[in-house]
């Protein structure tokens, strides 16, 4: 993986969190699935994109040796840059900005693509629609409709079935850079931390944040049980699909 000599998209891959409800006594993203470490799953794809020139692993404070030991046995083919993250998402978010600031600012990075590795099983197919998507309007978030919400409202309950837009949002999400490089220099500055990448942007920038059809296979790894279910469905097609 290389870059071209245009401007070029950057994959970052989170494994800066704990996962305590998966019941890991560590670092949920090295939990083993099918053959490799959950993040490696996750790595492979983003470095299988031909759209995305660099990728980059954001680690946990401590966890440097395992992240590198990691990349080199579960990716040795592959160039993966290491970052250490932050006490947050949102943290760990800006300490990869910070680190990519200079090639964000001089234009060589025109979009960066954040993925949690949690979600090993999304396809190659969504990295390339984030970009496409980002590129175009500036933000891209995937996204599937919650059917038969019921909410409550004066005198009772409510169902929003066939008229609501609840949605419950995925990863790989992709954002024009220097926008994004920005709103998060301006959080910062107010003490500002969101709960997602796009709530930051959103707030800070007049970036349009789109989204595109998610995928109800790109499973989160969160609770025990689903560590069986994408172990499974991991195990039945070869690494980088």
């Amino acid at each position: 993986m290389s870059a071209p000599p245009g401007p070029y998209a950057v994959g970052v891959v989170l494994a800066a969190g704990l996962g305590t409800r998966v019941g890991s006594d560590g670092n949920k993203a090295y939990l083993p699935l099918a053959g490799r470490s959950m993040v490696a799953w996750s790595l492979d794809t983003v470095t299988q994109v031909q759209q995305i020139a660099r990728a980059v692993l954001v680690y946990r404070r401590g966890e440097g040796d395992l992240a590198h030991d990691t990349v080199t046995t579960g990716l040795p083919a592959a160039t993966v840059e290491l970052v250490e993250g932050g006490d947050s998402r949102h943290a760990s978010e800006f300490k990869v900005l910070c680190y990519l600031a200079d090639d964000i600012e001089s234009g060589a990075v025109d979009v960066v693509l954040i993925h949690d590795a949690a979600r090993p099983l999304a396809g190659g197919d969504m990295f390339v629609a984030a970009l496409s998507v980002a590129r175009e309007f500036g933000g891209a978030i995937p996204a599937l409709t919650i059917p038969d919400v019921v909410q409550r409202v004066a005198g009772g309950v409510e169902s929003t079935s066939g008229r609501g837009r609840l949605v419950r949002v995925q990863t790989p999400q992709a954002f024009r850079a220097r926008p994004l490089l920005r709103a998060y220099r301006a959080a910062a500055v107010h003490g500002f931390e969101g709960t997602d990448t796009s709530s930051c942007i959103e707030k800070y920038t007049d970036e349009q944040v789109h989204t595109f059809p998610g995928d109800e296979a790109n499973l989160k790894v969160t609770y025990p049980h689903d560590v069986a279910v994408a172990g499974h469905l991991l195990s039945r097609r070869p690494a980088g699909m």
